[in-house]
């Protein structure tokens, strides 16, 4: 029997993701019509009490109620639309795949319009609800507020990429912003699934335990998406490294120092700090693992783009506990939060950023590669087309 090929597991994952986005669509859609109309069916909670145990959700949806009224016809234009999007990110995965050009185009319209009113929704919900009514505390609402924005800025990019005659940088930020659409559904499956490893915790704890590593996990899948759909082996005008090896050593050493101190500031809270240390620890080091050897790889095989990026990446997570630590201070004296509290929002949002800021540099490093190209050609033939190579994808 044969060993499953790359094109295989990208088939495995593609489908595997399509059909959780199709299964949480209508999920999505009907979360919030009990608070409009009590006693309505919502596919979500009938599904997680099955799961878990009824008490478990509701002793976690009671305190919703007031919050979620407050804000219910953007909330419903939030959670509708992003069903919506769940049922989208396929369709637009499978035009491109197919290259069905057309039909992204106008599907891509309508994806980046939904983005943008459904976003609106949740802004709406955010900037009426006090950090401290979030669910399960302000911790998760600067995760969603930063969602978010990422989001929002995401799809910007790409539909600016896009137009300017990018078409792998448009890819990716695309990519970026449909993992940061899919935190929804995997914090859900997290809500089924964590209580089983940590017994007799509320609904409220296991959400704090989640968001310690879902931007890691989604930021993680759209770069392994990324990298899998890209193959060349070099950019035209590619040159040199912006991560090169004093960058790359110096953001280790820095990175350690932050994580060992994130590391000792958990550990001060007992069996509640570990867990959470535990929920961002885990999944950091699959992720610094799984970057470290695409660096390998790719150097190995003279992949110089591919190793360029993993190194940008790479790079951009060592510094995320130094990005974490900062904010930590910086959430207490603004915000007034408590250690503990500071300290879970500024490491719940550290992966994220930094993997979109990689993706920006990463942006850049493409543009300017185009510059050097452009620089190269002869002035006596200034009718020379020098973007295709630039922008040529597969």
């Amino acid at each position: 029997m044969r060993p499953p090929t790359t094109t295989t597991w990208r088939r495995v994952a593609a489908v595997t993701v399509s059909v959780l986005c199709v299964a949480y669509a209508p999920i999505a859609m009907t979360e919030l019509w009990p608070y409009a109309r009590p006693g309505a069916p919502a596919f979500g909670e009938w599904l997680l009490g099955h799961t878990v145990s009824p008490r478990y959700v509701a002793d976690a949806l009671a305190t919703r109620i007031a919050p979620y009224r407050h804000s219910l016809v953007p909330m419903i234009v939030h959670s509708v639309l992003g069903g919506l999007l769940m049922l989208l990110g396929p369709a637009q995965l499978l035009t491109a795949a197919r290259r069905r050009r057309r039909l992204h185009r106008v599907l891509g319209v309508v994806f980046a319009v939904t983005v943008y009113a459904s976003m609106a929704g949740a802004a709406v919900y955010l900037a009426r609800t006090a950090p401290e009514d979030a669910f399960s505390g302000p911790a998760f609402w600067i995760v969603l507020a930063t969602i978010l924005v990422g989001t929002v800025l995401s799809v910007t990019f790409g539909i600016l990429a896009a137009v300017a005659g990018f078409p792998d940088l448009h890819q990716r930020w695309m990519l970026v912003c449909y993992g940061f659409l899919l935190t929804a559904p995997l914090l859900r499956l997290e809500w089924g699934a964590l209580p089983w490893v940590m017994p007799g915790l509320p609904m409220t704890e296991i959400n704090r335990v989640a968001i310690m590593h879902l931007g890691s996990v989604v930021v993680l899948g759209a770069l392994l998406a990324s990298r899998a759909r890209d193959r060349r082996r070099t950019v035209a005008g590619l040159h040199g490294s912006w991560a090169p090896l004093p960058v790359t050593v110096a953001a280790h050493l820095a990175g350690a120092a932050a994580l060992v101190w994130i590391v000792r500031s958990f550990l001060d809270f007992g069996a509640g700090g570990q867990r959470l240390l535990a929920g961002y620890l885990l999944p950091f080091v699959v992720a610094y693992g799984v970057m470290a050897v695409g660096v390998r790889r790719a150097g190995r095989d003279g992949r110089l783009w591919a190793r360029e990026e993993w190194r940008i990446h790479l790079t951009a997570l060592c510094l995320a506990p130094v990005l974490s630590a900062g904010s930590v201070v910086l959430f207490e004296r603004s915000l007034g939060l408590d250690r503990l509290t500071a300290l879970t929002a500024a490491v719940a949002i550290g992966c994220g950023m930094l993997a979109f800021a990689a993706t920006l540099v990463t942006s850049l490093r493409v543009v300017h590669a185009r510059e050097v190209l452009k620089r190269a050609v002869p002035a006596a033939a200034p009718t020379t087309r020098v973007s295709a190579p630039a922008a040529q994808v597969y």
